[in-house]
């Protein structure tokens, strides 16, 4: 699967109105572009690993979006979407030079994966979403450890920010699941205190991002996009879970991740 990314234009028309989850949007969280494809193949696992926190959530709400009957069918797109991500990322990153110290978190990761595709087979009901948003959970925080330890092995100047901006798709994700579990009547305080926690850790990365001395113009442009994308999010997620509301997070949340992705990308082609 190849990246499409969506044009200056049509994000222009997504700032008049939401009409649903965007056919680019649901294909740009793909892979690398050609001109990437050059790059250090650290700063290449960087993002893969780095993708799979954004894959449990986004899959986890998908699957939340398909209890509350909401946009079902972009959201079954989303998720058979996901799964090839992370098939596709996990054949990348066996072609790439990891260490040997690096398997056991690789095998950690499918093994989570594969007991979160295990869930999906039943159809969502209350009790099978808590399950499936809990195993998200933990392939989350496998796959953040694995990433932070890519990055710590990576001799490339911008393995932070990559790592940084692809911490913003599992952000974006992880809020729009949460805001969907809520709406299912599955929320609690500590729930809440996450979605706090993580609108501002989103706000004080896009703020680290933007100062970054290796800002290109490309770059800048996405950071831009990221910001009007954010607002438009934050705004959905303030909005009472009722049709319209739930519609929005779900498109919202998509729009975000495509341009997050995006940056992710950018800063991946700069590293050297």
């Amino acid at each position: 699967m190849h990246a499409h990314s969506l044009s200056r234009s049509s994000f222009a028309g997504r700032r008049l109105a939401i009409k649903g989850v965007s056919v680019g949007a649901l294909m740009a969280f793909s892979g690398l572009p050609a001109q990437a494809l050059a790059q250090p193949a650290m700063a290449i696992a960087i993002n893969r690993m780095g993708r799979f926190r954004a894959l449990s959530q986004r899959i986890a709400k998908a699957y939340c979006q398909l209890h509350l009957n909401v946009e079902a069918k972009a959201a079954g797109q989303v998720l058979e979407t996901a799964r090839k991500l992370v098939h596709s990322g996990f054949d990348d990153l066996a072609k790439s030079p990891l260490s040997a110290d690096m398997a056991g978190p690789l095998a950690d990761v499918r093994k989570l994966y594969e007991e979160l595709v295990a869930k999906l087979v039943m159809p969502p009901t209350r009790e099978s979403v808590v399950a499936v948003a809990a195993q998200a959970d933990r392939l989350l925080v496998a796959a953040n450890t694995a990433t932070v330890a890519l990055e710590k092995q990576a001799k490339i100047s911008t393995g932070n920010l990559v790592n940084m901006a692809g911490s913003q798709r599992y952000l974006s994700q992880r809020l729009a699941k949460s805001y969907f579990l809520s709406a299912a009547g599955l929320s609690d305080k500590a729930m809440r205190d996450q979605m706090a926690a993580d609108k501002a850790e989103f706000t004080k990365n896009m703020v680290a991002l933007s100062g970054a001395q290796v800002n290109t113009g490309p770059i800048r442009n996405e950071l831009q996009m990221g910001e009007q994308q954010w607002v438009f999010f934050s705004a959905s997620l303030e909005r009472e879970p009722d049709a319209r509301g739930l519609r929005a997070v779900a498109t919202s949340s998509e729009n975000l991740l495509e341009v997050m992705n995006n940056l992710t990308v950018q800063y991946e082609a700069v590293s050297k």
